[in-house]
């Protein structure tokens, strides 16, 4: 028999898979425990896109490919500068408080843990961070999830400050006219109760 040999190229996946962790849990029924496994899973493409899933299943990889499509559908396009993010940013989700910091090149991803996890797989390749609160590893994920989805984008943060300066510009120059016209506004009484007399 002809022996044919066929190379099965792997097929590359369009996001990277991040197993945060697995856990056991147990719910009580009539006839004793039962026992489900949930995992933490965080997914990007390495180009700013990122997302995180937590599901339950009666095993470990069918857990895992729960949270993968979880995660799949939560997914969000981050702002990202230079390789860093553009400005400081904290978030609070529970009692898990994260605080991420723009850094210079070369410095690297400076976290540990679950932060470090999710910063992997977004594409970002200098930041500082800090876990000030709870070490809950679902609280922590998302916490770094929302410091990194309330990044603005550097063009538009620079457009906003200058908007808000002209702003400012502007409500101090009608506070001024206004100011103005109320002084006037007696003048005028007085000026006509004068011509009457």
């Amino acid at each position: 028999m002809a022996r044919h040999d066929r190379q099965y190229e792997p097929e590359k996946k369009e996001f990277n898979e991040q197993v945060i962790t697995i856990d056991r849990v147990s719910r009580v029924v009539k006839g004793g425990r039962r026992f489900r496994f949930r995992a933490l899973v965080v997914i990007g493409d390495g180009k700013n896109r990122i997302g995180i899933g937590v599901s339950k299943g009666s095993d470990v990889q069918s857990a895992i490919s729960k949270a993968v499509e979880v995660a799949k559908k939560q997914m969000i396009t981050i702002a990202t500068y230079k390789g860093t993010i553009p400005h400081l940013t904290q978030y609070k989700h529970s009692g898990a408080n994260i605080l991420l910091k723009p850094a210079s090149p070369g410095t690297g991803i400076i976290a540990g843990g679950t932060v470090r996890a999710v910063l992997d797989v977004t594409g970002i390749q200098d930041v500082l961070s800090k876990s000030l609160g709870s070490s809950n590893k679902v609280n922590v994920a998302y916490a770094t999830l929302e410091a990194l989805r309330a990044l603005v984008p550097a063009d538009q943060w620079v457009t906003n400050r200058g908007k808000k300066a002209t702003t400012k510009k502007a409500n101090a120059a009608e506070k001024k006219e206004t100011t103005k016209e109320k002084e006037a506004k007696p003048a005028a009484k007085k000026a006509v109760k004068a011509g009457t007399k």
